[in-house]
């Protein structure tokens, strides 16, 4: 039973969370979390961007 409680609360994450883990929330690293997956989105579709218009022309 521990090993579920510590799998379900520090290494699932709930897509009702924002797809965190409940530790993260509950700690308050969440939002550092989802910043840092909205940096590293960004990152990755400016580059995409880069690589299609350099392929294109």
């Amino acid at each position: 039973m521990a090993a579920f409680v510590e799998h379900y609360n520090h290494l699932r994450a709930h897509e009702s969370l924002g797809n965190l883990t409940p530790a993260d929330v509950y700690f308050g690293r969440g939002e550092a979390i989802l910043q840092e997956r909205a940096r590293i989105k960004r990152h990755t579709l400016m580059d995409r961007r880069l690589r299609h218009h350099a392929q294109a022309a």
